[in-house]
């Protein structure tokens, strides 16, 4: 935790103000309770037809109150931040559910996340005209590369999030998460047809990962794959074994799998993997990971959204299931320890186990093989 994130965190609530909350929520007897805190700042800029379309920009605070009763969870929200509107939350979640006893709540705690993230650049402090004049060497560089390209679509979107999580398991944690990703597609026209190509490079970073992104090359590239599309004949229809790449393979891994492996839809037995736990679901060429550990990525972060470092989850070894993405509820609901897998949409929902960077590790054959393997590789 940097001392700017822990100075912002107080100017959203303070520590007493935090503990009288949690207070208040435990009075109904709650055996946990917990309050995030949020200020996010956001700006979008798009740029299309070689000007600008349009410039959006906003902000958003507020607070959300968690309690537990055994595997029961309440959850409500608020974006007054004054004591009053606090405690009222407070007293508001605590009175859904009485039981017996009284908890309490241990002192709160400046807990340190496993890492900070270094200094960023924040895209807040970035002339528009600068960021215009990097849409307009993208716009050029794409166009010159066919008179096929018939359009150039280009968007910057930015966010600064300050988040503080206080529970009554006496956690006191704060963090600053900086987000910003260049979005670009281009068409590609002609004889009556039009291709799409696109890409949108982002990470958990500042103004600093723009400006290490090679933009003119960037549209280069998408340029080239919507002319080569445009161009391109017919793929045969059928049933065919495919090679995925590393980024495309890691969109479909999501989706059909890592859902099915976050501990929301395996509570429930919604999962096809629930109690699957040690058994082999997958080819034995298969290892799949879940990380949010690496610097500057997307799914990074230094805690999660229920105040837990995040970490470097193997899901499947060798084809084995041997962890699923666990957040705090799943864990009570599931017998199996967290893994840093919390997430909110915005302190208007409560956390739920979701997905970081979730990729398959590299395997024991190389490109050559698997090309080899496929009967049109």
């Amino acid at each position: 935790m940097t001392a700017k994130s822990s100075i912002l965190a107080e100017a959203l609530i303070d520590r007493q103000l935090a503990a009288d909350v949690i207070d208040m929520a435990l009075s109904g007897g709650a055996d946990f309770a917990e309050i995030f805190v949020e200020d996010r700042q956001t700006s979008g800029l798009s740029f299309l037809d070689s000007r600008i379309k349009n410039a959006a920009s906003g902000q958003s605070r507020g607070a959300g109150v968690r309690v537990f009763y055994g595997t029961r969870a309440v959850y409500a929200h608020t974006n007054d931040l004054s004591r009053a509107g606090l405690l009222a939350l407070a007293k508001a979640v605590s009175q859904t559910h009485q039981a017996d006893g009284r908890h309490g709540r241990k002192e709160l705690a400046e807990a340190a996340p496993a890492r900070t993230l270094s200094l960023y650049q924040s895209p807040f402090d970035i002339s528009a005209e600068r960021k215009i004049r990097l849409f307009e060497q993208a716009d050029k560089a794409a166009r010159a590369v066919g008179s096929e390209i018939s359009q150039v679509d280009l968007s910057l979107s930015e966010q600064l999030q300050h988040v503080l999580i206080a529970n009554s398991e006496g956690l006191w944690a704060t963090d600053v998460r900086p987000y910003i990703r260049f979005n670009m597609s281009a068409i590609a026209t002609g004889a009556g047809e039009f291709q799409t190509a696109s890409e949108s490079p982002g990470a958990l970073q500042g103004y600093e990962f723009i400006e290490g992104l090679d933009v003119e090359d960037l549209a280069e590239r998408v340029a080239k794959v919507a002319i080569t599309m445009l161009k391109a004949g017919y793929a045969p229809s059928g049933k065919m074994p495919v090679v995925i790449d590393n980024g495309f393979g890691g969109v479909i891994f999501h989706e059909a799998c890592g859902h099915l492996l976050e501990t929301t839809s395996v509570a429930t037995g919604a999962s096809v993997l629930a109690g699957k736990m040690g058994q082999q679901i997958a080819h034995s060429a298969v290892t799949a990971l879940d990380d949010g550990t690496i610097e500057g990525a997307w799914g990074s972060l230094a805690i999660d959204d229920e105040g837990a470092p995040t970490q470097k989850t193997t899901l499947i070894e060798n084809g084995i299931l041997t962890s699923y993405m666990v957040d705090k509820l799943g864990a009570r609901k599931t017998g199996f320890a967290p893994t840093g897998s919390g997430r909110r949409e915005s302190y208007r929902y409560a956390p739920t186990s979701r997905m970081r960077n979730t990729f398959i590790a590299p395997g024991q054959y190389s490109l050559d093989d698997l090309l080899a393997s496929v009967p049109y590789g």
